[in-house]
């Protein structure tokens, strides 16, 4: 099984914190749309799999018509071989969400929505310069509930002067709504962002770390008491409800990234479009893959699945290690890894190497650690 991510650069206004590749124009819409299916195209064979996923990501994708929308899936039904009952996620954000739009996207292929939420309270999504507000977010998804059964929503913690109280209260209404899936990050202040910027000159305090965990920890006490698998380190869902998208990335499974700034890995090698819209749409008029290729080594491929595995609730194989990279590769991971067994950070069960409750927040670094160098 394979999946096909379509990345949409377009957003009505930036969010404060947000690095990904977007624009607010949309005076080359048309043309992005026709480029996407180009280079669909163009890439018909580098998928032979079965495609069991379809994710629309960016940007904001609900900023597409459903017309828009509908032309891009059916262009992937015809040139590959589409999975029966494939996943096929929009993300959108809940100012686009109207009863009209959601019950035409209701009649599309789209099965999964996921919603930028980030908060319920007005003044985090001030301050994070977000296009909803806190009574839009409430009220798309008691419309979206009506249609659709398949709903995950991104929240936000870590907040500057967000309290622990606030945070229960977000983590509670998600609950209420029962959403049986949630995206959860901390709030990271990336270089080059208006937050960056606000930080800087003394208008926003910095994120605390201290508060971000403590954040973090609550949020897996209050989901997983209400029946939800902390599955990957920003992601819960409840039984059934996993991103199977999202999974095949950190179970190393093939994708195929389409449109500027997106990502493909095929197995061996990894892949990247240029992010510029013009750049990429110009080169794909001209039947050009504007990416770069980086060939995988060994050593590449051992610290991408360290770094996924400890992130996931399926953790890192040992009989994997072995087999797939060798005595040394196990031998170094295991040495790496004792003072974080030691510390509780990491356990050992069944053969399976896994970050702890004390050393979930801090798995990143904790793989970092036990990186292969050469």
């Amino acid at each position: 099984m394979a999946g096909i991510y379509l990345h949409i650069p377009f957003c009505k206004q930036a969010c404060h914190y947000c690095d990904f590749h977007f624009s607010t124009s949309l005076k080359k819409k048309e043309e992005m749309i026709s480029a996407l299916r180009r280079e669909l195209f163009l890439r018909k064979n580098e998928i032979t799999e079965p495609v069991d996923t379809i994710y629309f990501g960016g940007g904001t994708p609900s900023v597409l018509s459903n017309n828009e929308i509908n032309l891009l899936i059916d262009e992937v039904y015809q040139l590959f071989n589409v999975a029966e009952n494939p996943e096929i996620t929009l993300e959108a954000n809940p100012d686009d969400l109207s009863a009209d739009r959601i019950k035409q996207l209701a009649e599309s292929k789209i099965n999964r929505l996921s919603i930028g939420i980030q908060s319920f309270f007005d003044e985090d999504l001030k301050m994070m310069n977000r296009a909803h507000n806190a009574h839009e977010a409430w009220n798309s998804l008691q419309e979206v509930k009506k249609y659709f059964d398949n709903i995950s929503i991104d929240l936000i913690y870590g907040i500057p002067e967000m309290t622990v109280e606030r945070w229960r209260q977000n983590v509670q209404k998600a609950l209420d709504l029962n959403i049986p899936h949630i995206s959860s990050y901390a709030l990271t202040v990336e270089p080059k962002t208006a937050l960056a910027t606000l930080i800087k000159n003394g208008k926003i305090p910095t994120p605390d770390d201290g508060i971000a965990h403590e954040h973090f920890l609550l949020m897996i006490e209050m989901l997983e008491n209400a029946g939800f698998i902390h599955y990957e380190l920003s992601n819960f869902g409840k039984p059934d409800y996993f991103s199977k998208n999202n999974s095949a990335y950190w179970l190393g499974k093939k994708y195929l990234g389409i449109g500027p700034s997106a990502h493909s890995f095929n197995g061996e090698n990894r892949s990247w479009n240029i992010a510029n819209n013009s750049l990429y749409i110009n080169a794909i008029q001209k039947d050009k893959l504007p990416n770069e290729v980086e060939v995988l080594s060994k050593t590449d491929r051992y610290n991408e699945y360290v770094m996924t595995g400890l992130r996931t609730v399926w953790g890192v194989s040992l009989e994997k290690i072995e087999t797939d990279f060798g005595q040394d590769y196990l031998a170094y991971l295991l040495k790496n890894a004792q003072v974080f067994l030691t510390n509780e950070k990491l356990m050992i069960e069944n053969t399976i190497l896994k970050t702890t409750l004390k050393g979930k927040f801090f798995c990143d670094g904790i793989a970092s650690e036990l990186f292969w160098v050469d």
